[in-house]
C-alpha cells in the first residue's frame, strides 16, 4: 500500500476533465465580494435617493391640487352665497335671474374643476407625508453605513449648499413680499383716510379741490415709499458696487493695479484674487442690502450716498 501511494502521488494540477468537465471562470483581481458589496451598497443608495425625490415631488403634487380645490371651494361657496342673497333680496322683482345663471354657472365649473383635478388622483397628504418621511430614514440609515472619503464628503456638502441657499433665498423673498405688501397697504390706507377726511369738510367739490386733494394724496404716498423702500439709497449702492467690479475686470483683464505683480503664466494665481476681491465687493453689498431693509432706528447703512 505503501508503495503503490509512493507510485501514484496525490496530483497538484487539475485539468478541466477532473473537474467533471467544468471549466474554470476566470475573474478579475478586482472583482471581490467586498467591492461587490461596495457596488449593490452604493446602487441601493441611489435607487433610495430616486425615491425620496419621487416621494417629494408626489406631496408637491398632491399639495397642489389640495390648494386648488381650497380655491375652487371658496369661490364655488361665495358665489352660490352671493346667489342666495341676490334671490331673497329681489325674490319678488325677480330682477337677479341674470344673475343667478352667472353664479350658477361659475358653481358649475368650480365643481368640473374639483371632480377633473381628483380624478385619479394621488395618495392623501397623510400618506405621501409618511411615505416621504420612511424614504428618507431609510437613507439616513444608508448614508450612515457609507464612508466616502473626506473630499468627496466635502464636494457633496458643497452641493447640497447650493439647495439650503435657494430654499433660504424663497423663504426670504416670500416674507419680503408680505411684508412689503402689508406696509405698502398701510402707506395706502393712511393717505387715503387723511384724503377722504379732508373731502367730507361739507365744502362745495369743485375741480380745483378735487385736484388739490388729489395731489396731496399723491405727494403723501409718493413720500412714503420713498422713505420706506429707500429707492435713491438702493441705487447708489448698486451702481457702487457695479462699477467697482467693472474696475477690477478691466485691472485684471489689463494686468494693472493689484494685478501687476502676476506675469503671464500666473494667471491662475491673478484670477484667484480677482474671484476673492469680486466675492468681498459681493458680500459688503450683501451688508449694505440687508442693512437698508432694517428699520432706521436699529441700523443705518454705511456709506451713506451723498445728497442729490
Amino acid at each position: 500500500m505503501a508503495a503503490r501511494m509512493r507510485e501514484a502521488p496525490f496530483p497538484t494540477k487539475r485539468s478541466p476533465a477532473d473537474w467533471g468537465g467544468c471549466r474554470a471562470v476566470e475573474r478579475s483581481m478586482d472583482d471581490d465580494a467586498r467591492s461587490r458589496l461596495d457596488r449593490a451598497s452604493r446602487r441601493l443608495l441611489f435607487d433610495t435617493r430616486n425615491e425620496v425625490r419621487t416621494a417629494e415631488a408626489q406631496l408637491t403634487r398632491r399639495l397642489g391640487i389640495d390648494r386648488a380645490v381650497r380655491i375652487a371651494v371658496t369661490v364655488g361657496i361665495t358665489v352660490l352665497l352671493t346667489g342666495v342673497c341676490g334671490t331673497v333680496l329681489t325674490w319678488e322683482s325677480s330682477r337677479f335671474i341674470k344673475g343667478d345663471i352667472i353664479c350658477g354657472t361659475v358653481a358649475a365649473l368650480c365643481v368640473a374643476t374639483i371632480v377633473f383635478i381628483t380624478d385619479g388622483a394621488l395618495k392623501s397628504r397623510g400618506e405621501l407625508k409618511a411615505d416621504l418621511e420612511e424614504s428618507r430614514e431609510s437613507l439616513r440609515r444608508l448614508s450612515a453605513h457609507e464612508h466616502p472619503p473626506l473630499s468627496e464628503r466635502r464636494l457633496l456638502y458643497r452641493e447640497d449648499t447650493a439647495g439650503i441657499i435657494e430654499q433660504y433665498q424663497a423663504d426670504s423673498r416670500k416674507y419680503r413680499r408680505v411684508h412689503n405688501s402689508l406696509q405698502s397697504l398701510i402707506m395706502i390706507g393712511s393717505a387715503a383716510t387723511t384724503t377722504i377726511a379732508a373731502l367730507e369738510t361739507g365744502k362745495e367739490l369743485t375741480w380745483q379741490s378735487i385736484a388739490l386733494t388729489g395731489i396731496s394724496f399723491a405727494i403723501t404716498l409718493a413720500a412714503a415709499f420713498t422713505g420706506y423702500y429707500k429707492y435713491r439709497e438702493r441705487s447708489y449702492f448698486l451702481q457702487q458696487t457695479a462699477d467697482a467690479i467693472e474696475e477690477e475686470a478691466n485691472a485684471v483683464a489689463l494686468g494693472v493695479g493689484p494685478y501687476s505683480e502676476f506675469g503671464t503664466d500666473q494667471q491662475q494665481e491673478a484670477l484667484k484674487l480677482f474671484t476673492q476681491r469680486v466675492e468681498d465687493l459681493r458680500n459688503e453689498q450683501r451688508r449694505r442690502q440687508q442693512q437698508l431693509d432694517q428699520p432706521a432706528d436699529q441700523a443705518a447703512p454705511s456709506g451713506q450716498p451723498p445728497a442729490a
